[in-house]
This record gives structure tokens, C-alpha cells and sequence, in this order.
């Protein structure tokens, strides 16, 4: 037991959905050994993700900076040796990381299995089977390090109540609160616009709903749909993240692409049903403590390579607009029923 690390470094700078999902994981690490000493090495943007986590601290990374290139790297490695940490879980394993172990010998360090070979086997249709969760493969670097974890009673931080500039993104009182995140990093990744919006059209009917998104094309759209419906609200371009993370803590259930918004959610302790367009939740990358059917996938009959790629980057042509296939009534059918 003595020579357990007491004190581990966490790699884990990018991307969104993926610095989210070690959230959960943490907390269940840290709940299960209060005596462990926890700092996570990321982007400063992502510093709100973890600040209601108890012995657990942000170092903040600039890799456009300082700590930009190998020398930058070494700098790094350097400001992090003198935190006197016992041991590395790398939950990244990329080129970064491991230019970093290399400046940490001596010490343990453990990485992320990435399962490459099963996700490829998953998207070049040699299988069709479910592989082990992202949250599955990051707990099992702890458990390496000495700290099995256990991932089936979770719990989450209880959400605050909003301030008044908050409040004002909820149009009545008296329904229930769904987010909508209808955007992703690829269009293969995304339901149709025109599909979304007869879903946005019907919920308002009987629900607030908050869109969520970022950057100025996606902004432009949100608002947009703002306009055209009551009881609907675009946080887009508002909020900062800790202010979104709040809003989203009081959501009664959110509904997003496989993008980083489920993951956020999810790790708030929130229903979430996800659309899946070309890619699946085979890969491992579903949200975090949701029930199977509330991922909602493309039809295999009639887009028989699905997954075509684990991020959503690679598609046949006639792929890009698979999630189309999932109905409007089957979505709204869904939500009505788990809300």
C-alpha cells in the first residue's frame, strides 16, 4: 500500500468531450480515495470542468506560448517536477504526452490505451460489436497505478442556483428546461438543420429550450432560430463556460449530437440523448451513465458502413447526412418519454 502513488498527474489537454469525460472518472477516484492528491495538466479554458473537485487541481498549459514546441515542453516538464507528484496517468497519448514522459524519467508513467486496433476493426466493418468505453479505458490507467475504480454508483455535483442574468435564458417558469446542442465538429456528426428545426418546433410547444454552440456561424444560426419559435433561447456567443456549465447543471435533460455538449451534460449528472450520424456508440464514446437507447443511431439497412470512422472525419459519399434517417417523431418521442 506504501508505495501506492499519493500524488498523480493527470495529462489530459484536449479536446473538449474528451477533457469532460475524465470528469466523472475523477470524481469517482477521488471519492473512493480521499487521500489522493490530483493534478490535472490541461488548457486553461477547460479550469471550470474541474472546480467543485475535491484534491483536485488545474495546471494550466500554454501550448501556444510558453510551453509551445519541445522546448516549450521541457519548460513545462520542468514547472511540473517541482509540484512533486509521485506518479503520471496519461490520459492524451499523443505526441505532446509523450515528449513529456521523456522529461519525467524516473518516474512512473502510465498511458491511455487507445484501443486502435479495435476501432479500426469497428469502422473498416470486420466487426460490429461494443468496445470499451473512453471512461473504462481512463479508469483502467488508474487502476494500473494502484487505484481500481469504480464507476457504477456515481455521483455529481448538485447544481447552483442561477443568477438573474441566467434566469433569463428559461422563458416559462412553469415547463420543463431541454438544451439543444444541434452542431458538431463534422457535418456527418450533425441532424439535419431542417430536421431540427421541425424537433425544436414541437418541443416549444411544451418546453423551454436552450441552444447551445459556438463560433460565429453557429451563432448566427441559433439566433436565427431564436427568432422563429417562443420558448426558445440561444446561450451562443453569451456565456462564458462557467456561466454555461451552471445553465446546463439545471437542465431537465439535453439533447446533442455525439459532440462535446453530451459530454458536458452528462458529466453534470444529466439525461442525455445523443444523435449519431456516421458514427456509433460501438467506439466508446457515448456520454457518460446514459442508458443505451437514449443514444439514437443512423439506419445501418440503409448505411450499412456505419461507423465509417470513430470521429466522423471519414464517410463514403452519400454518408453526410445519415443522422437525417432517425425520424423527427422518433426524437420528440424519445424526449417526451425520458423528460
Amino acid at each position: 500500500m506504501s508505495n501506492k502513488p499519493k500524488h498523480i498527474l493527470v495529462l489530459r489537454f484536449s479536446a473538449m468531450g474528451d477533457v469532460a469525460m475524465t470528469v466523472p472518472v475523477l470524481r469517482a477516484l477521488i471519492t473512493q480515495y480521499p487521500e489522493l492528491k490530483i493534478t490535472v495538466v490541461t488548457r486553461g479554458f477547460f479550469k471550470p470542468f474541474f472546480q467543485d473537485l475535491e484534491n483536485v487541481t488545474v495546471y494550466e498549459a500554454d501550448f501556444k506560448g510558453e510551453h509551445k514546441g519541445v522546448l516549450g515542453l521541457y519548460k513545462l516538464s520542468k514547472e511540473l517536477k517541482k509540484l512533486q507528484f509521485d506518479a503520471v496517468a496519461d490520459l492524451h497519448n499523443v505526441l505532446r504526452s509523450k515528449i513529456l514522459k521523456l522529461f519525467f524519467f524516473g518516474k512512473k508513467v502510465v498511458q491511455l490505451d487507445k484501443g486502435r486496433a479495435e476501432k479500426k476493426a469497428l469502422t473498416s466493418g470486420q466487426t460490429f460489436q461494443q468496445l470499451k468505453t473512453t471512461h473504462q479505458r481512463y479508469a483502467e490507467v488508474f487502476e494500473t497505478l494502484g487505484y481500481a475504480v469504480d464507476l457504477s454508483q456515481p455521483t455529481f455535483s448538485e447544481s447552483k442556483p442561477l443568477s438573474e442574468n441566467l434566469n433569463a435564458f428559461i422563458s416559462t417558469k412553469d415547463f420543463k428546461t431541454i438544451g439543444i446542442a444541434p452542431f458538431a465538429a463534422h457535418q456527418s456528426k450533425m441532424y439535419p438543420i431542417a430536421q431540427m428545426k421541425a424537433v425544436i418546433s414541437e418541443l416549444s410547444t411544451s418546453y423551454n429550450v436552450i441552444l447551445f454552440g459556438g463560433g460565429a456561424r453557429e451563432i448566427e444560426v441559433l439566433n436565427q432560430l431564436e427568432t422563429e419559435y417562443s420558448n426558445v433561447k440561444s446561450v451562443a456567443g453569451k456565456l462564458n463556460l462557467e456561466d454555461e456549465l451552471r445553465l446546463i447543471s439545471t437542465l431537465d435533460l439535453m439533447l446533442s449530437m455525439d459532440s462535446g455538449n453530451a459530454h458536458i451534460a452528462a458529466m453534470l449528472g444529466k439525461k442525455v440523448i445523443t444523435i449519431w450520424g456516421v458514427t456509433h456508440p460501438f467506439a466508446g464514446f457515448a456520454p457518460f451513465n446514459q442508458p443505451k437507447d437514449f443514444a439514437l443511431t443512423a439506419n445501418r439497412e440503409q448505411y450499412p458502413l456505419i461507423p465509417t470512422s470513430v470521429y466522423g472525419n471519414k464517410f463514403p459519399e452519400g454518408y453526410e447526412n445519415a443522422a437525417g434517417s432517425i425520424s423527427v417523431e422518433d426524437i420528440v418521442a424519445k424526449i417526451r418519454a425520458t423528460i
